[in-house]
């Protein structure tokens, strides 16, 4: 029910924002899957613990074979939060990134007051990459970037012990 949507998303008037927050999940969901390519691609993983899904993980590549970077976006049902799912999802993704997809940097944004997300990049060394002013559904906020160079991943070590298989 607190999943943010984006704020320039199509929204339906079927009675139930809910639903209406269900069939724009889907769209988004469907439209990444409809319009891939090799150098503009978007997918997603599901965090699973103790066989129910938690949360969701998103990697993105936008001109990937030029810029070769990509974008890491994640949400958590509220009762997983404040356990170290978060950063474990973001460390499988960034592992697949930095490994077999030879990603040359990551990047990510959050609001402002989001203190989790925001942790959570910069516990894995994220670096600041600027701030810009988004739309929201209760007006305007300020959005956070940040970056994380693949040299500062590597030296890190912080995909020691995640497997890829099937690559």
């Amino acid at each position: 029910d607190d999943l943010e949507l984006d704020p320039a998303a199509t929204r339906y008037a079927v009675g139930d924002e809910r639903r209406s927050r269900g069939i724009v999940t889907h769209q988004g969901y469907w439209k990444a899957y409809g319009t891939w390519s090799p150098s503009s691609w978007r997918l997603g993983f599901v965090a699973l613990a103790d066989g129910q899904i938690v949360g969701f993980s998103e990697l993105e590549g936008n001109d990937f074979l030029l810029l070769r970077t990509v974008d890491t976006s994640s949400f958590l049902i509220e009762a997983a939060r404040g356990r170290g799912f978060g950063k474990q999802m973001r460390r499988a993704v960034l592992a697949l990134a930095f490994g077999p997809l030879a990603a040359a940097e990551a990047i990510t944004s959050a609001w402002h007051d989001n203190r989790a997300s925001l942790g959570v990049s910069r516990s894995l060394g994220y670096l600041p990459n600027g701030e810009s002013r988004h739309a929201r559904d209760d007006g305007c906020d300020v959005m956070v970037h940040l970056r994380l160079p693949r040299a500062d991943w590597l030296a890190a070590d912080l995909g020691r012990g995640i497997e890829i298989s099937g690559f």
